[in-house]
């Protein structure tokens, strides 16, 4: 899993982070481990969550200040719940020892940066990193339209409105003598 952790995409959720919070993050060195301590106690995503969902990073979670491991956890905990509340499907979001033991960061930094691109889509209108979440285009078609879409052909080879090969005889069947 470190071979997966990427310096670069640290470096956008570090600054996007620090952007978006108005603040610099506590360890300002660049390395899996280091990143690891700025986020361990959750209060630094809490504070993004609530920044995202309210306009500001003082209301809406209730943040743990308490250096007791339990409820470092439980912040994480509140943020992964919040960022499911905010739109991030299930395989968005890390697991709490992903963060909290630095099991796997990469999977931290995809959940922060699935966290940017959902924010977009939700108004937020701040800087942000990752894609643009596309937007719901519905398109009605009238009848006319559709039956000239069924004439031209797909492009897939071998495509005939579902045939297939059964019943084809490919040659001598191969008989077996007892």
């Amino acid at each position: 899993l470190n071979s997966k952790y990427s310096v670069e995409s640290e470096q956008q959720c570090r600054s996007w982070i620090e952007e978006v919070l108005g603040d610099k993050l506590a360890d300002q060195e660049i390395g899996m481990h280091s990143f690891q301590r700025c986020l361990k106690d959750g209060q630094v995503l809490c504070r993004l969550i609530n920044k995202l969902r309210n306009g500001d990073d003082k209301t809406g979670l209730k943040i743990n200040k308490m250096n007791a491991p339990f409820k470092q956890m439980e912040n994480i905990e509140m943020f992964l719940k919040a960022c499911g509340e905010y739109g991030l499907k299930p395989g968005d979001l890390f697991q709490t020892a992903d963060l909290y033991d630095c099991q796997n960061m990469s999977q931290v930094i995809g959940t922060i940066v699935n966290l940017s691109s959902r924010a977009t889509s939700n108004g937020y209108d701040g800087p942000t990193i990752g894609v643009k979440i596309a937007d719901e285009n519905v398109r009605e078609f009238d009848e006319e339209t559709i039956a000239a879409g069924k004439s031209v052909l797909t492009g897939q080879t071998g495509w005939n409105k579902g045939a297939n090969q059964s019943g084809m005889n490919l040659g001598n069947t191969r008989h077996i003598v007892d």
